[in-house]
């Protein structure tokens, strides 16, 4: 059985959608917030963190790490920490093409690891901020990079995409499930 170390529920449906037997151990990690970095190199090392965080715990076990962030204008967008940041993100995606990576890091039961990362693009649709609470009256945002989640009421902000779907939402299972192979 395999170790998602993830508390996102999002990625816990995407591995259950799949058959993938799995259980969930998540460790305290210290992301990194460098702004510097490039996306694919950002989300990585938060998603190895999160992998060898658990892995240690738990040798000889594939563990599943991975990190999700919404970039635009090369600046990362975490988890909102409050109703004006999210507010704030929404407007500023609002209109525009920004990128969504998500990393992703397995460690095998031999202790070799490997790694990926995927980039999808979103389109939001043109919105104002009543739009914008209307949206966030229907969805958590706080949980969520860049304060959206597009499988929930996507249609109301989000023009279009480019990629992986279940990229956007939290873990690429197709290329997942790849390298597990």
């Amino acid at each position: 059985m395999m170790i998602l170390a993830s508390q996102s529920p999002r990625r816990r449906e995407l591995l259950a959608r799949e058959g993938v037997e799995f259980r969930v151990e998540v460790r305290d990690t210290e992301e990194v917030h460098d702004a510097s970095l490039p996306p694919q190199e950002l989300c990585a090392i938060n998603a190895a963190a999160k992998a060898e965080a658990v892995a240690r715990e738990f040798p000889g076990e594939t563990v599943i790490g991975a990190d999700t962030l919404v970039f635009i204008d090369d600046t990362p967008l975490g988890k909102p920490a409050d109703e004006a940041e999210a507010i704030a993100m929404l407007l500023r995606l609002q209109g525009r093409t920004h990128s969504v990576c998500t990393a992703v890091a397995v460690i095998m039961p031999d202790g070799s690891r490997r790694d990926f990362a995927e980039i999808s693009q979103v389109t939001f649709r043109a919105l104002d901020e009543p739009a914008i609470r209307h949206y966030m009256s229907m969805v958590n945002v706080y949980d969520k990079a860049g304060a959206y989640a597009i499988q929930e009421h996507g249609e109301l902000i989000i023009e279009s995409f480019e990629g992986d779907l279940d990229n956007v939402i939290g873990l690429p299972v197709t290329r997942l499930l790849q390298v597990l192979a």
